[in-house]
């Protein structure tokens, strides 16, 4: 009877132990700043909270001696969190890099039921439905701002690829109006291309990723030859892809008059809902339309959900070995103070006190671990540039991007392990008999 208690005992500490990570890690950082308010009235203003500070500061002083141990514990720590972080700075990256792409004065229109670009296809009668639509805006000459557009899939080779390896880049087929639409893509470099020529202009990530996009270069695609006229920078997904004359793309790639999509500018952000309206109320169209933020937005939720799976898997794992590193360093803590602990109980000292003190010597190795760990990867991967396959056409170049949010994620990992880490060998500290604990060598 008393084995079944103890099992049960022991699940039920479990479960809530499980619980209530779960929840730690779910909780925004104001929640940590009010359990160590709490915390600290505790300590300042009940017997047991000084007593504890007591038995804590004994504990913290003799770190030095123990420094090897101690170590294992932060170093482990820093390692999960320098690698969690740097994979949650990736997704960041990402998600941050296609949600510049757009705003919420600016709407995207596609074919009904595309998911995205590529996979769409207007017809030359209903771009022109498209410009009559109220609610965009209209330039100086009363034009309205819409830029039809035909993205198509090129391959180019990779720098510092094997040779012939190539790589997936997105060609952009635009019109003049898509610098209006777009007044944040500059030029930095040589011109933009001429009309009617097959000349491209390369995004600044694009440069980056592929050989032979610098000013007058020559590049292959669907097996031409195309000239590079310029670089532009537009400091969002924009910058990965290439950019040419519609005609000569659509000539290029036999699309005919069609096009992918209308990028339209709007008067201002109320506006979208009318134009929405209007287009789903015209029998001429079959479309969607979605604000550009909305679009670029959904466009990064499918990857951005898969690198943060993948980094809390791995940093998961991680953690294991770093909890275990922590219980044992902690129990073999707690056995070379033995006497110490009974001692202090002995004089008077409660467990609750004692479970505090080893706890809170554990908490604030792994918070040291944490911080350690954070450091490393905002130096190591904080603006990173990075690419991968981006809508299933071409690949997109972003920047890791250590942020606060990224950064707290981390610091509730390492306290989360240090938590589980010290929690055991805190009990077991508590539990133990003063009179064997005096008697031991």
């Amino acid at each position: 009877m008393g084995i079944l208690k103890s099992f049960l005992r022991g699940l039920g500490l479990f479960l809530l132990v499980v619980v209530g990570i779960g929840a730690w890690l779910a909780s925004p950082w104001y929640v940590l700043a009010v359990l160590v308010v709490l915390f600290a009235l505790w300590m300042l203003l009940t017997r047991r909270g000084h007593q504890a500070g007591s038995v804590t500061q004994v504990g913290l002083s003799t770190l030095t001696q123990r420094i090897g141990a101690s170590s294992v514990i932060v170093i482990g720590i820093a390692g999960v969190v320098a690698v969690l972080v740097a994979m949650l700075a990736m997704a960041e990256g990402y998600r941050e890099t296609l949600r510049a792409s757009g705003g919420e004065d600016s709407a995207i229109v596609l074919r009904g039921a595309s998911a995205a670009e590529v996979m769409s296809t207007l017809d030359h009668e209903s771009v022109n439905v498209i410009g009559q639509v109220p609610g965009i805006a209209r330039d100086a000459q009363n034009r309205p701002l819409i830029s039809p557009e035909l993205v198509v899939a090129a391959n180019l080779p990779i720098k510092g690829g094997k040779p012939g390896e190539d790589g997936s880049v997105q060609l952009r087929g635009i019109g003049e109006a898509a610098w209006a639409v777009r007044p944040e893509v500059k030029v930095v470099a040589g011109r933009k291309f001429a009309s009617g020529r097959r000349e491209v202009m390369a995004g600044t990530g694009a440069q980056r990723q592929f050989i032979g996009l610098q000013p007058g270069g020559q590049i292959k695609l669907g097996a031409q030859t195309w000239t590079v006229a310029g670089i532009f920078h537009s400091g969002d997904a924009m910058d990965s892809e290439l950019w040419a004359d519609a005609e000569v793309v659509a000539t290029t790639y036999r699309r005919g008059s069609t096009r992918t999509s209308v990028t339209a500018k709007l008067t201002d952000a109320k506006a979208f809902k009318g134009f929405k309206a209007a287009l789903d109320g015209d029998p001429r169209l079959d479309v969607d339309a979605s604000t550009t933020l909305a679009y670029f937005s959904k466009q990064s939720e499918g990857m951005t959900k898969v690198i943060r799976i993948i980094g809390i898997v791995v940093g998961a794992i991680m953690a294991l070995g770093a909890v275990f590193g922590a219980l044992n360093t902690m129990f073999a803590t707690v056995a070379t103070r033995a006497r110490e602990i009974a001692t202090l109980r002995a004089i008077g000292f409660r467990g609750v006190p004692v479970v505090v003190a080893v706890m809170l010597e554990t908490m604030l190795l792994a918070l040291l671990g944490g911080l350690i760990g954070g450091l490393i990867a905002w130096l190591i991967f904080n603006g990173y540039t990075a690419s991968t396959i981006a809508g299933g056409v071409g690949q997109l170049t972003f920047e890791f991007k250590v942020s606060p949010a990224v950064l707290w994620t981390g610091i509730k990992w390492a306290l989360a392990i240090g938590f589980v880490g010290g929690l055991f060998p805190a009990l077991r500290a508590a539990q133990l008999p003063v009179t064997e604990a005096l008697r031991a060598a």
